[in-house]
């Protein structure tokens, strides 16, 4: 397949590039064939090409896998890889140009709300979704002119060698030193999740979470000081955690959720919670003026497909959204996935509109905390 280079980063923190280091989780070819070509004279068929958005190296590797290829066999598109992890200023600046070259794009929850009032993007047509697809995504990760792709987490993970009468489970657990004694990790760039963990351990509940005021940050902070000696190593790049984890560096972190289970799925020995965890989407849309419109509608409607979510889940680590896809992942899969009903009832969701509000000074309410946080840290 045809590359297009998006540039180089990081996005979020985490590089998607490495994700996948074992083929074991991937689903087999026989079954994706078997499904695709029942589906082959279907409304999805057509031609051409549709030019989507992809992180790169292994990511890539297993969505071309169970994505893409079986998609061009289904209905005969092909898909041109547009590659990179910060699709976000591309997709800005073929906007702005008046020249858009690429059909699909990601981008994070906060970057949606700006990018739909410039009207960046088309509806979704969700006529060519199946029922299977409509009934097992709720309508939050449905919006007009988006839809949720996948689920990147933050959990509580530990070390069950560190605790072998039982790890901690909760954010409470982990500011208690003396019940649960070891080396902390905690996430340095981004202050969000760790103020809100803290505020946990002092007692706030998910209900009375949002809005994050200064006297709630300051109850955060406070919090923070008392585990900060405990943080052996504040972590950066996202397979930090994991090998810290497996080397004994440290006894309990927090840990983005699919490299847990990449881990967890090679033999690691690491257990986590979804207790207090951070869930954030990621959108996918369709670029008004992309060459390859009806194309790309037709994609978005194929990767939502119960069957191919599953792929997609097991090719990536990250769900998407398609809850349906449950009952076609592996049994020992399914219960670690932030899509699992049981598994959902824990997490925080962020106040995207709070967060992305203007205070007094023209800060977003985002800006100002992060701010403080990197105040804190460097204190």
């Amino acid at each position: 397949m045809t590359n297009q280079n998006a540039g180089d980063g990081s996005f979020c923190g985490l590089s998607r590039r490495s994700l996948l280091q074992s083929s074991a989780a991937l689903l087999s070819l026989p079954l994706i064939a078997q499904i695709t070509s029942a589906w082959a004279q279907e409304t999805l068929a057509g031609s051409g090409e549709v030019v989507a958005f992809t992180w790169g190296g292994s990511y890539t590797e297993g969505v071309r896998r169970y994505v893409f290829e079986p998609f061009k066999q289904a209905t005969g598109i092909k898909v041109v890889e547009a590659v990179g992890d910060l699709p976000v200023p591309l997709v800005k600046a073929m906007h702005h140009a008046g020249r858009v070259d690429w059909d699909i794009a990601y981008l994070p929850r906060k970057n949606y709300p700006e990018m739909h009032e410039a009207g960046m993007f088309v509806p979704i047509d969700y006529s060519l979704w199946d029922q299977e697809s409509l009934d097992g995504t709720p309508p939050e990760a449905r919006l007009k002119d988006a839809v949720y792709i996948d689920h990147n987490s933050e959990v509580l993970a530990y070390d069950p060698r560190a605790f072998p009468d039982g790890g901690p489970q909760t954010w409470v657990d982990f500011w208690d030193v003396k019940k649960f004694p070891g080396p902390r990790g905690l996430y340095a760039s981004r202050g969000q999740n760790n103020i809100r963990y803290a505020l946990i351990a002092s007692g706030f509940t998910k209900k009375d979470m949002w809005p994050l005021t200064d006297d709630k940050l300051d109850i955060a902070f406070k919090k923070l000081n008392e585990i900060k000696p405990h943080i052996s190593k504040w972590w950066s790049a996202g397979g930090e955690p994991a090998q810290l984890l497996i080397n004994r560096e440290y006894a309990v972190t927090s840990i983005y959720d699919g490299r847990a289970i990449a881990a967890i799925r090679q033999g690691a020995s690491i257990k986590f919670s979804w207790e207090g965890a951070h869930v954030g989407p990621t959108l996918g849309v369709v670029l008004k003026g992309g060459p390859n419109t009806n194309n790309a509608q037709k994609l978005l409607a194929f990767l939502n497909r119960a069957q191919i979510a599953a792929g997609f889940t097991q090719a990536t680590g990250y769900p998407g959204p398609n809850s349906n896809q449950l009952k076609y992942l592996p049994p020992d899969l399914a219960p670690l996935l932030s899509i699992n009903p049981v598994n959902a009832s824990k997490f925080i969701i962020d106040d995207f509109a709070w967060l992305q509000t203007k205070r007094a000074d023209g800060k977003t309410n985002e800006d100002y905390i992060q701010e403080r946080w990197l105040a804190w840290r460097a204190a």
